[in-house]
């Protein structure tokens, strides 16, 4: 255990705590067992070393330990706890949990045997923790980490304190809300940079090195968590990279799934199930018009990336600016809401509210006369009315 004491150290001490993201602040961190999942790079391993630097410095009676370390190839999870413990420990943090193979078993072990043990752990967008065999779904709280809004983003980079707000302020308080974001930057060059490289925190670098990193984020997200964590044949990996490829040229993509299978060689069912791997990774987003009956073999109503910035990184083709800000949005809102699409618009919130997104030429025509809708409109600093600042739906989180 020394030698996972040391890296620890290590850890903690190039552990910057300036800036934190989001769910810092919401997350039980007192609760026995609590998971967080995310897509890799989202700041989950730095969310952790942040509390533990906070709430117990370098005491030992904290741990951080990644399941991807060598150590635990002789060694098991429930051992390390027990010791951990015996010494003294208080709470265990475990990253990468996605990586061991009795993950779940052992989990559930130590959340039953050592009770006075509190425990966070990490693990890929596409852990399924909670419907695993060892039932820890009556134990673990888990909780997903979205990349940077585009607040947090500010936030970093500036740097800048400014808060979140509810959907509600923001529908009521626009034009309030946009003049006091006004009186200390403008956001409107933010904003376009945030699109192309502010959804991940490690955007501060060139842009060809984060797109690098993105791809290479898909790539092995596609060829190792897909197949180690669906039980998926690895045969399947070429049809997936294309499948993705098709979509990411055409989004947002209303799926003709039959068309698809046709063009891949592949069934329908197969083409459903890849499309649910990739949106269960975070990857693409599926928006029904409807949540009823959501599952494996439903087809989405239509298809996004799930950020504007993988946008610039799969496919060749310069984004399209409409695209761009549909998908800012949905990703924003889907943070905490409901997020679905509607005849008459672009999308519906919470059922409640409807929306549609454009440029600031961008009229009510479209959705005349429609109870609760509103337009979110891009290079305007301050709305009117229902007509709202579109960068000001990345304050929500």
């Amino acid at each position: 255990m020394q030698s996972l004491r040391r890296y620890h150290n290590l850890l903690i001490n190039q552990t910057d705590t300036d800036f934190k993201r989001y769910l810092y602040d919401q997350l039980p961190w007192n609760e026995q067992l609590i998971g967080i999942k995310g897509l890799r790079g989202v700041g989950k391993t730095t969310l952790m070393l942040q509390y533990i630097k906070s709430q117990y410095g370098l005491s030992e009676k904290a741990l951080y330990i990644s399941l991807d370390d060598l150590y635990f190839t002789q060694n098991n999870l429930v051992d390390l706890a027990e010791d951990f413990l015996s010494g003294g420990g208080e709470q265990l943090f475990i990253d990468e949990v996605h990586k061991y193979p009795n993950r779940s078993v052992e989990l559930k072990n130590i959340y039953d045997y050592f009770k006075k043990l509190k425990v966070v752990f990490t693990g890929s967008s596409l852990l399924e923790i909670l419907n695993s065999r060892s039932d820890l779904s009556r134990r673990a709280l888990v909780f997903q980490l979205q990349g940077l809004s585009f607040r947090e983003f500010i936030n970093s980079q500036i740097p800048a304190n400014f808060p979140s707000y509810t959907l509600d302020d923001i529908l009521l308080h626009h034009q309030d809300i946009s003049s006091a974001v006004l009186q200390q930057i403008k956001p409107l060059p933010h904003f376009q940079n945030y699109l192309k490289n502010g959804y991940f925190p490690f955007y501060k670098t060139s842009d060809i090195r984060y797109h690098k990193r993105l791809q290479e984020m898909i790539q092995m997200t596609i060829e190792i968590e897909i197949p180690s964590l669906r039980n998926t044949s690895i045969s399947m990996i070429p049809g997936i990279k294309k499948l993705l490829y098709i979509l990411s040229m055409n989004m947002p993509f209303k799926p003709n799934i039959t068309s698809l299978a046709g063009m891949l060689g592949t069934s329908r069912n197969s083409i459903l199930e890849q499309i649910n791997y990739l949106s269960d990774a975070e990857i693409l987003s599926s928006v029904y018009k409807d949540s009823v009956g959501v599952g494996l073999l439903k087809k989405p109503d239509k298809l996004y990336l799930n950020n504007s910035n993988f946008a610039f990184s799969i496919g060749s083709n310069q984004p399209n600016m409409g695209t761009l800000r549909e998908t800012f949005f949905r990703n924003q809102l889907a943070q905490s809401h409901s997020v679905n699409i509607i005849d008459k618009g672009d999308f519906i919130i919470n059922q409640q509210f409807i929306f549609e997104i454009g440029g600031k030429s961008k009229d009510f025509s479209q959705i005349a006369n429609l109870e609760n809708s509103f337009i979110a409109a891009d290079d305007i600093e301050i709305g009117s009315g229902h007509k709202i600042p579109l960068w000001l739906f990345g304050f929500l989180y």
